[in-house]
């Protein structure tokens, strides 16, 4: 296996040390970073997203709130509880953990909106999300942002790169998209339509895989050299997750990689305790947050 191996242990640990010294900081201040997660229904997948967080926050001395409704839950009683999380000054972050169940997953949209944008750790709010498009301060969603600083981290360039994104989500894709732009690479977005997936993946310096297919991406759409960030995670048997990537024949390619479990997942984790803290500083400076 020729390439280098890019552990999202790594770059998270680092990540972490830094929100962990700033949570500090802001404790010495007389503001302790808060977040609150909403959790509807009994979803096990979202149980274990939920349980790493909550341990995530506890590691940097972060306060965690679990606040767990039943499946039966309505839109109305759920914007209700958001609006009530909206106006607890002491409370920084708010994250719904998705996905939600069947009778309000339609107002999913809706749901996210109601979140204050200064506590909208995920960096899902349009009014975050046009901050981002416009190059201005504010959350960023987590997954890309962490995908950015491990970039940063393991001194790969990312000026004068020329970046392939293959997928196209308002979580993923997009931002990326944004994101890499900001720091003067050169990006293309390929999706479902785009001709010749290939040969475009190929001319790629650095290549991010956020599809949603299991094993999508082959070697020969790697240019060699090249850099894969490995978004993806697909579940192929009860205890088997794979990426995006055909992760042992692109390492073959490829100049570093990421793997799937232990990549770019725990750096989500990192960037969201990462968003609490810069919220808890923002509203300090800006006095809190009115109700």
């Amino acid at each position: 296996m020729a390439a280098r191996i890019l552990s999202g242990k790594e770059f998270a640990a680092k990540i972490k040390e830094a929100a962990g010294r700033r949570a500090a900081a802001l404790c010495a201040a007389g503001v302790h970073p808060r977040l609150a997660v909403i959790i509807v229904g009994a979803d096990p997948a979202s149980e274990v997203y939920v349980r790493n967080k909550r341990k995530a926050c506890e590691e940097l001395g972060i306060l965690s709130d679990h606040i767990a409704l039943p499946a039966e839950t309505t839109k109305a009683e759920l914007l209700a509880c958001i609006d009530a999380l909206n106006a607890d000054a002491g409370v920084h972050g708010i994250l719904v953990q998705l996905p939600l169940p069947a009778q309000i997953a339609a107002s999913e949209e809706e749901i996210l909106r109601r979140i204050d944008p200064r506590k909208d750790v995920d960096g899902f709010h349009p009014v975050n999300v046009g901050q981002l498009a416009i190059g201005a301060p504010g959350l960023r969603p987590c997954t890309p942002a962490g995908c950015i600083r491990m970039l940063e981290y393991a001194g790969i360039p990312i000026e004068g790169a020329r970046a392939v994104i293959i997928g196209r989500s308002n979580i993923v894709g997009k931002p990326m998209a944004h994101l890499l732009l900001e720091r003067n690479a050169t990006v293309t977005i390929c999706h479902s339509r785009t001709q010749n997936l290939a040969a475009v993946a190929r001319e790629a310096d650095i290549l991010v895989a956020a599809v949603g297919r299991p094993r999508f991406v082959t070697a020969d759409m790697v240019k060699p050299g090249a850099t894969v960030i490995d978004v993806g995670i697909n579940r192929i048997a009860p205890k088997q997750l794979v990426g995006d990537v055909d992760f042992d024949a692109a390492a073959e390619v490829a100049g570093a990689i990421t793997p799937v479990p232990g990549g770019v997942g725990l750096l989500t984790v990192a960037m969201l305790m990462e968003n609490v803290v810069q919220a808890a500083q923002a509203q300090m400076e800006q006095g809190g947050v009115e109700g």
